[in-house]
């Protein structure tokens, strides 16, 4: 998507900066080991915690020669989210791809600073075992060609007790606190949480693991949620106009305070191991299940079911990092075209960590009562049934009579 000529680009390395541990050492590691200037990005997608000029600021302090930073709660709600709303994307049928889709963005930026600023690298701190190095270096890939993508943890060696070492001997404004037993990664799409005790399989996980949600045995008195889509887009909650971001951060605080959005699987990751990963996703949950039972509603027949297939090939993709790729882009246009009639109202009572719809209505919608009605009143027609059944099952008549002769 993005050129620059190779004469043009300056020894320098742009390198999506988180403002922990891996990625301040990352910094000075990167520079000792390239001799490039590292030039520091953080990209806003609603993680929350740190507020994002201390980020910066502890970027500079760390070595960076330059530290941007990028508020992109809205463009990742609107134009990563969204999508992944409308195509109800569950990888596995259970996780709502809250680290896939922020990769995108992330790198989508990454590529255009480093563009912008004359760099001829850009670098991440994952490892080489996990998911997001393909996330990260297939998009710039596909946005800037031209770049080169390095990852310290992955190609330099960089380990957790060797980062320690190194910011402690160079004196880095780092502060070192008892070691957090989980590796977390958060987004306002929901939490990612894996490693520590999670490890194994069988370990519960134990209050210290959420953050997004409250216990749902707490038991709180059931709560009723109005959500009004558009074109598939929430447009308001309970009424009250709402954006893409303020929809799901609503439903994030009211959907976790009932405990919904707990996920606990075994995960096949894209390098071909399997991880146990725990996910916090309440407002994802929420809207996921409104969204699919609004077009329960309105979709005809054969369009849902297969649009049902189509769901899962393109979670799938963004799964595996191919969010640039022609195939999703040709899939969007598929996503896009369903929507065209799921508007309306959905009902959702949140409780006990279930998020369950209990009402719908839409103009659009194919539900006819005097069709549906067992009373009187019924306008359907039940003499047409059995011609129907008569010819549905033919195919199968005729082949068990064959079968028969044998």
């Amino acid at each position: 998507m993005w050129q620059k000529e190779a004469s043009s680009l300056s020894d320098r390395v742009v390198l999506a900066y988180s403002g922990g541990l891996d990625t301040s050492v990352g910094i000075g590691w990167l520079k000792d080991a390239t001799g490039k200037e590292v030039i520091a990005l953080a990209v806003d997608v609603g993680q929350g915690g740190e507020d994002m000029d201390d980020i910066r600021q502890r970027a500079l302090d760390c070595g960076a020669v330059e530290a941007v930073v990028v508020d992109a709660k809205d463009e990742f709600a609107n134009d990563f989210v969204m999508p992944a709303l409308k195509a109800n994307a569950l990888y596995q049928k259970r996780y709502p791809l809250v680290s896939a889709l922020s990769r995108p963005v992330i790198a989508k930026h990454l590529a255009r600073v480093a563009l912008e600023l004359g760099a001829d690298t850009v670098s991440h701190g994952c490892t080489g075992k996990g998911n997001d190095q393909v996330r990260f270096e297939a998009a710039v890939a596909a946005l800037a060609p031209s770049l080169t993508s390095i990852a310290p943890i992955r190609d330099l060696a960089l380990t957790r007790d060797k980062a320690i070492i190194y910011a402690e001997e160079h004196g880095l404004p780092i502060k070192q606190s008892k070691k957090n037993p989980y590796s977390i990664d958060k987004n306002v799409w929901g939490r990612t949480v894996e490693t520590g005790a999670l490890e194994d399989p069988w370990n519960a996980p134990g209050d210290d693991v959420w953050e997004y949600t409250d216990d749902p045995a707490k038991g709180l008195p059931a709560e009723d949620v109005t959500i009004t889509f558009e074109r598939g887009i929430p447009v308001a909650i309970d009424g009250k106009a709402v954006t893409p971001l303020e929809a799901i951060q609503v439903l994030n605080t009211r959907a976790g305070a009932h405990g919904v959005g707990r996920v606990d699987i075994i995960e096949d990751r894209l390098v071909g191991i399997k991880s146990r990963e725990v996910y916090e996703v309440p407002a994802a949950q929420t809207l996921i299940n409104a969204h699919e039972e609004l077009e329960n509603l309105v979709l005809e027949r054969d369009l849902g079911r297969y649009k049902r297939k189509v769901e899962a090939d393109w979670a799938n993709l963004i799964y595996d990092g191919l969010w640039y790729s022609d195939l999703k882009r040709s899939m969007d246009a598929f996503m896009d075209h369903t929507q065209e009639h799921v508007s309306g109202d959905i009902r959702v009572r949140l409780q006990s960590g279930v998020a369950m719809v209990t009402g719908r209505k839409s103009t659009e919608s194919l539900y006819d009562f005097d069709l549906a009605t067992y009373d009187t009143g019924d306008t359907f027609d039940q003499s047409h049934a059995k011609g129907f059944i008569e010819l549905w099952s033919l195919p199968s008549k005729i082949s068990a009579k064959r079968n028969q002769g044998k």
